[in-house]
Parts: C-alpha cells; structure tokens; sequence
C-alpha cells in the first residue's frame, strides 16, 4: 500500500480507507505476504459494477428519448 500511496496525492490512511471500501464492495481481493498486502483487482466484481453502470446508463439514456414538456406559464404573467 506504501507503493500506491505513494503514486496519489493522498494520505496513506485514505488510501487504506479507500482500498477496504473496494474490498467490502467486492471490487478486489487483498492477501498478506509477510508485512505487505497485495491488492487485486476481481473480475466478477468489476463485472457485477459494469452491469450496474450499464443499466443505470441505459436508464439516462431512455429519459432523454422521452419528450420533456415544458413547464406551464402561471397564468397573469
């Protein structure tokens, strides 16, 4: 972690802290080798994110094919 602390311009407890949210989201694995962590990616993760952020995608997508209507104007203006 001291490696990709390092290459980012933030603290070392963030990036610890942003390293166990991706951990908990499923997002990479992480093994001990001695004193360090190895951190790595998990492709049924990042599968599992990419169908999420395709349907949201889709769902934008959609709400712009939709005709908007144009708010009313108040009458006595």
């Amino acid at each position: 972690m001291t490696q990709l602390a390092s290459a980012v311009p933030v603290s070392q407890p963030a990036v610890s802290q942003h390293l166990r949210t991706l951990r908990e989201a499923g997002l990479v694995d992480c093994r001990k080798d001695g004193t360090r962590r190895i951190y790595s990616l998990r492709i049924e993760g990042l599968s599992e994110l990419r169908s999420f952020v395709e349907d949201l995608w889709d769902d934008v997508l959609e709400a712009y094919r939709r005709p908007r209507r144009r708010p009313r104007k108040e009458e006595g203006r």
